[in-house]
C-alpha cells in the first residue's frame, strides 16, 4: 500500500488532505460506495451493465451504489475537437435517477489537469472523496496520463489497496457492439427505433422553451421551441417525428418537427419545435424533457400555409396511431 505521506502529495492536486490514520477513508461521506465509472453519454444497455452490476455490489457490501460521469467529453479535451453527444450532463443525471433509482451520481470535472494527473492518484481519489469500496468499470475504460490506467491495471491496484473491482465485458445486440458511438449514427441519420433499441429507453432531448415565432399559432397549431442544453448535443434528422413530452403534470404526447422551417423560409439553423396534443398551457421558460419514438416524414416545403396546416392534421393522427395502444 502507498505511504500516507506520498500520498497526500498526490491528494493535493484535487483539493483533498489526508489526516487519518486508518487508512483510505473519506471525510466528505459516512457509507462506503460502489462507484460505476464512464462518461455514459445516452445511458444505453451497455452503460446498463455497469450500473446494474453496481447495484448488485452495493448490496452484497451494505455500501451506496454511485455513478461517476465527467462534466464534459474526455474524448474532445484529449483530441482538442468537438465530439457530437447523444445527452447532456442534465439529460445523463436524470436516465440515471429515472431508470436505476441511482442517487448518488458523481459529475467529476475533466480537463488538461485531470488528463495528466497519473491514473493512480485518480483511483485514489475516490476512495477519498467518496469513500469507494468497489469499482465497476467498462471493458474499454481508461483514465489518467495517456491513458495508462486501463482496466487490467487498475483491478490489480484495486486489489492492491484493498477494494473490489469488476471489469465488465462488452455488450453486443444483433451481433453489434452497443456503443454511443454507433447509436449517434442512428440518431443523426433518423433512425429512431432502432437507436432506443440500443439505448433501452427513448431517446432524450432536453432544454428550455424559448420564445419563437409563432408561427404554429397563426396556423391553430401552437408550438414550443428549445434551447438545448449544449450546442454540441446530436440531433435527429430532419424530419418530423411521434414525440411525448415529460411536464410536471405527467406526460403528454407530442409531434416534433427538427428542421429549417423551409415554408417560411427561416434560415439554416436548425430547431426543435413541438406541439404538444390536448395541451393548453404557458412553459416559456420552462425546462422540459423530449422522447422520440418514430420517424413519421421527411422536412418538406409546402406550397401555402394552408397546405402546411392540413399535414400538420395527419402528423398528429399519425402520431396517435404511433403512440396510443
Amino acid at each position: 500500500m502507498p505511504q500516507k505521506s506520498s500520498l497526500k502529495n498526490s491528494y493535493a492536486a484535487f483539493g483533498v488532505s489526508l489526516s487519518l490514520p486508518g487508512g483510505y477513508m473519506s471525510a466528505n461521506t459516512e457509507k462506503k460506495s460502489v462507484i460505476a465509472l464512464g462518461f455514459f453519454d445516452g445511458v444505453h444497455r451497455g452503460h446498463a451493465e455497469l450500473i446494474i452490476t453496481a447495484k448488485r455490489r452495493a448490496k452484497e457490501l451494505n455500501a451506496k451504489a454511485a455513478v461517476l460521469s465527467f462534466d464534459v467529453s474526455p474524448e474532445a479535451v484529449i483530441s482538442g475537437h468537438s465530439v457530437p453527444l447523444l445527452s447532456s450532463v442534465n439529460t445523463r443525471v436524470d436516465l440515471v435517477k429515472r431508470f436505476f433509482g441511482i442517487e448518488e451520481v458523481i459529475i467529476y470535472h475533466f480537463d488538461k489537469k485531470t488528463m495528466e494527473t497519473p491514473w493512480q492518484d485518480f483511483i485514489n481519489s475516490l476512495i477519498v472523496n467518496y469513500a469507494a469500496a468497489h469499482l465497476v468499470i467498462g471493458h474499454d475504460f481508461h483514465c489518467g496520463y495517456k491513458g495508462e490506467g486501463n482496466p487490467q491495471r487498475i483491478s490489480d491496484y484495486c486489489s492492491k489497496i484493498g477494494i473490489g473491482c469488476d471489469i465488465i465485458p462488452k455488450f453486443a445486440l444483433d451481433g453489434i457492439t452497443v456503443s454511443s458511438t454507433y447509436i449517434r449514427e442512428l440518431i443523426a441519420s433518423g433512425d429512431i427505433e432502432r437507436a432506443n433499441y440500443f439505448l433501452g429507453h427513448p431517446f432524450v432531448f432536453a432544454g428550455t422553451v424559448r420564445d419563437g415565432r409563432k408561427v404554429g399559432r397563426k396556423l391553430g397549431a401552437p408550438t414550443i421551441n428549445l434551447d438545448g442544453d449544449d450546442e454540441s448535443l446530436v440531433l435527429p434528422a430532419r424530419g418530423v417525428y411521434a414525440t411525448k413530452v415529460q411536464l410536471e403534470g405527467g406526460e403528454k404526447l407530442a409531434v416534433t418537427n427538427i428542421g429549417v422551417r423551409p415554408t417560411f423560409g427561416d434560415s439554416e439553423k436548425l430547431t426543435v419545435e413541438t406541439y404538444i396534443l390536448d395541451f393548453d398551457g404557458d412553459l416559456y421558460g420552462k425546462y422540459i424533457r423530449i422522447e422520440f419514438f418514430k420517424f413519421l416524414r421527411g422536412e418538406v416545403k409546402f406550397s401555402s400555409a394552408e397546405e402546411l396546416k392540413e399535414q400538420i392534421a395527419k402528423d398528429i393522427e399519425a402520431t396517435r396511431a404511433v403512440l396510443i395502444d
